[in-house]
């Protein structure tokens, strides 16, 4: 038996293809480092949805389609009580994500998008005692959800770094929240059922929860004169580096170059704090550099986690908000697969191996 299922081919998708000895991802026919370079966030739900809903909109209509879902989940925000309120950022989204309606049309499917990006400012907002911020329809998706946790208008080298992070996690091959997207979808539950199910895999510190903690370390480290020496000492106590290494891939996380590029743009227009990245990418080249010379024959490169979390630091958000950000992304691409799955599929029904103990003979049929 192959453990984590490794290796294991569990589903046939037109979706996307993860090449992790090649370092490459194909999204629907279209390499990551040529879809980043054209796409915005709206275009490529286009794509990857293309075929799997009866009523289809146009590319040309998907923007203000999900904007005008935006306007519409934004009401749900009122049933943000106390209670909710407590709770982390990733749980308070996700009860406001349960209660929209459990269908499987192309509405269903914009309301879902839209809910990470509309609840997650809003929450983050309102546990700071400030009125959450409406939509406006009329702005991108990226910028809309910008506007909404700051108030301001973002930059355009803002809006387009977001947008770029929305693209480049949309989809990501069968990782551990979209196989629990498609487990759900494949019984015919509704589309909100599949999400939840995904929301609640991704919210794990080795999927969706991993980035923050590249932040924690960034500022242990403090200075690019103790990185080699703090990383030293995290390995001898056998901690993983956040933000290197990855299960699938063998050498550098081509999502880490795409946000790279992000990063590099904000720094060109005077929009990232230069010491911040400074002491990154000393880390980064420490890290790099001990890891090669610890662990020869593994193959740990730079991941998305470690780039995902220098974007979303420059851009204002607060690391406890980034699962919820890396949501507002996947949730095109886990729809696109519960919709695949529910029109192509069967029910997901894999078998267990039994090794308990076996019940004790019974002395009667002994005898």
């Amino acid at each position: 038996m192959v453990s984590g299922l490794e290796e294991v081919v569990a589903a046939e998708t037109i979706l996307s293809d993860v090449d992790g000895q090649a370092g490459r991802l194909i999204i629907r026919g279209q390499s990551l480092d040529e879809l980043v370079k054209h796409a915005t966030y709206e275009s490529v739900l286009t794509l990857l949805w293309e075929g799997f809903f009866k009523k289809q909109p146009p590319a040309s209509e998907m923007p203000i389609l999900l904007g005008t879902a935006r306007e519409e989940v934004f009401e749900h925000l009122a049933a943000a009580d106390t209670d909710i309120l407590k709770q982390p950022t990733v749980d308070a989204v996700r009860a406001l994500i349960a209660r929209l309606p459990d269908a499987d049309d192309i509405g269903s499917a914009l309301l879902l998008v839209a809910a990470p990006a509309v609840f997650t400012p809003g929450i983050l907002r309102l546990q700071s005692k400030l009125a959450p911020i409406a939509p406006n329809a009329k702005l991108g998706h990226a910028a809309d959800m910008l506007r909404m946790l700051s108030g301001e208008a973002p930059t355009p080298e803002q809006a387009s770094a977001l947008d770029r992070y929305l693209v480049t996690v949309s989809d990501h091959g069968l990782n551990a929240s979209t196989f629990a997207a498609r487990v759900v979808a494949s019984t015919r539950a509704g589309l909100t059922s599949a999400t939840l199910a995904a929301m609640s895999a991704l919210k794990g510190p080795l999927h969706g929860g991993a980035p923050g903690p590249v932040l924690d370390a960034l500022d242990s480290i403090d200075s690019p004169a103790h990185a080699s020496g703090w990383l030293q000492d995290a390995l001898n106590r056998g901690e993983r580096l956040m933000g290197f290494g990855h299960r699938v891939y063998r050498v550098r996380d081509p999502r880490a170059d795409a946000l790279k590029e992000a990063i590099k743009n904000l720094a060109q227009a005077g929009q990232v704090d230069t010491t911040r990245l400074q002491l990154a990418e000393s880390v980064e080249a420490a890290a790099l550099d001990l890891l090669a010379r610890k662990k020869p024959n593994r193959p740990l490169q730079t991941n998305v986690e470690f780039y995902t979390a220098l974007l979303l630091e420059a851009l204002g958000l607060p690391r406890e908000a980034f699962t919820c950000v890396f949501a507002a992304g996947r949730s095109g691409g886990w729809i696109a697969h519960a919709r695949e799955q529910m029109l192509n599929g069967r029910l997901i029904r894999p078998q267990s191996r039994y090794v308990g103990p076996q019940p004790e003979p019974r002395r009667d049929a002994a005898a």
